[in-house]
């Protein structure tokens, strides 16, 4: 995601959800500064995705609030400011780690 690198976003992460969930392929994950940093990020990549070929590119909360969602079918990308990415934990939510434990509690049984 050189588009989110560009704009500055930092602590981007992707997470691989093929066979784990039906609506993506792939979650990208960064967090911004202001609101108008994650405004300017959805803008470019929204630009960036269209210019790739994708038609149906969707953008929640663009206006201003601590979370900008952008739906592109496969790829699902949230922006937060840091506070509202904690808080949310979308990491521990659909990481690896969780992935880790749910075997580790399937194999003790």
């Amino acid at each position: 995601m050189d588009s989110i690198e560009d704009d500055k976003g930092e602590d981007i992460v992707v997470i691989d959800l093929t066979g784990r969930a039906s609506f993506a392929d792939r979650m990208v994950i960064a967090t911004g500064l202001a609101d108008r940093q994650i405004a300017a990020m959805a803008q470019h990549l929204d630009r960036h995705l269209k210019d790739a070929g994708l038609k149906r590119v969707t953008i929640e909360g663009a206006n201003g609030t601590d979370w900008v969602l952008i739906d592109a079918g496969d790829i699902v990308i949230h922006l937060f400011k840091a506070e509202a990415r904690a808080l949310y934990g979308l990491e521990q939510m659909w990481g690896a780690d969780l992935d880790e434990a749910e075997e580790g509690e399937v194999t003790s049984l």
